[in-house]
């Protein structure tokens, strides 16, 4: 069966409509009448679906998107493919969450558990052998599989679902996410708040609803008190077997691979991809929107703002090739060495 979803959709809205509601001027010959359903990405968006362009990045899928509509900039919109009516807009961010806004008017404020229900919603549905323990919460049409724990104190959101032998532990948060078999969520683990999304503004920073999911495959384990962000449209994933230390942030709409390791107070920001069996060391972190290929290293406290290969040894701010890191460490150290040895006593005001 088919997951429901996390948040009821509002709508469909006519063309016009849509325009209006995000500070938009429809393009010339456009339908005013058009009926559109949903706000998805450029790569998912269907014909009776909006999606939006502001990063520059992501015009080759704007060439290829099969939606209604789309807010773009003025300059860029003979770029539309045809049957693409275009929103007219200088600011597109805001546009989108405008929009995303008006079909889903309550995601700012999503229903965790029905006030004044009992700790267990009556329409949850447990498998035999799942245990709960006191003071913990478990919100209406929540799903857990034989066999997982529920430690004190947990709060588990509406309609999330729970494979079979995983536990999460006390204090833990869990909303918006479909987790896996055999998952470990260790005490104080947030999963599934909303990402950090603004569109940017001199008048003031509008809050950009975030309306995807949280999967969590198999086989996963996520040490106390990590965060893990909701995707903002696409879904924030956490590929088979990774392994996550505490105190690690991940950020919206990001991919981790299988069998990755994230350790300590690791960042990682929005929409990065990691590859398979990638390792971040502690306190090392990425940019947004960069691919980390499968095998790679981040080292301890490197930062990666660039694309990294398959394989690859990263190491430094901003990550390098570790040999490259390493070399010009040693060349500074002889620098320094070299300037003592000329100057024993420090170098006068005059030098």
């Amino acid at each position: 069966m088919d997951h429901p979803g996390f948040f009821e959709r509002a709508g469909p809205f006519k063309l016009v409509e849509v325009a209006r509601a995000c500070g938009a001027e429809l393009a010339p010959h456009t339908d005013p009448e058009t009926l559109v359903y949903d706000v998805r990405p450029l790569s998912e968006a269907g014909p009776d679906e909006m999606s939006f362009l502001d990063n520059r990045k992501y015009l080759p899928q704007l060439q290829t998107t099969r939606s209604c509509a789309c807010l773009i900039h003025p300059e860029l919109k003979d770029r539309l493919p045809q049957g693409t009516a275009a929103l007219l807009t200088k600011q597109p961010y805001h546009g989108f969450a405008k929009a995303l806004a008006l079909f889903y008017p309550a995601a700012r404020c999503p229903l965790i558990a029905v006030p004044g229900q009992q700790a267990i919603d009556p329409t949850a549905w447990l498998e035999e052998g799942v245990a709960i323990e006191p003071g913990a919460v478990i919100g209406r049409d929540v799903q857990i599989g034989r066999g997982t724990r529920i430690a004190a104190g947990a709060v588990i959101g509406a309609r999330v679902t729970i494979g079979r032998d995983s536990y999460v532990g006390a204090l833990a948060t869990v909303s918006h996410a479909i987790v896996g078999d055999r998952v470990t969520i260790h005490s104080g683990v947030r999963i599934g708040q909303d990402g950090f999304g603004f569109a940017l503004g001199r008048a003031g920073h509008l809050k950009v609803p975030q309306i995807g999911r949280v999967i969590i495959q198999d086989d996963v384990e996520i040490g106390a008190n990590t965060t893990i962000d909701r995707g903002a449209l696409k879904d924030t994933i956490i590929g088979e077997g990774t392994k996550i230390d505490n105190l690690v942030q991940i950020g919206h709409n990001v991919i981790i691979g299988r069998h990755c390791v994230i350790v300590a107070q690791t960042g990682i920001s929005g929409s990065t991809e990691l590859g398979d069996f990638v390792v971040m060391g502690g306190q090392s972190g990425s940019v947004g929107h960069i691919k980390i290929g499968a095998g790679a290293h981040i080292a301890g406290a490197a930062h990666a703002k660039d694309d990294v290969p398959p394989g690859a040894r990263m190491a430094g701010t901003p990550a390098k090739p570790l040999r490259m890191w390493a070399r010009e460490l040693a060349l500074l150290k002889r620098l320094v060495e070299r300037d003592r040895n000329a100057y024993p006593e420090g170098p006068s005001e005059e030098t």
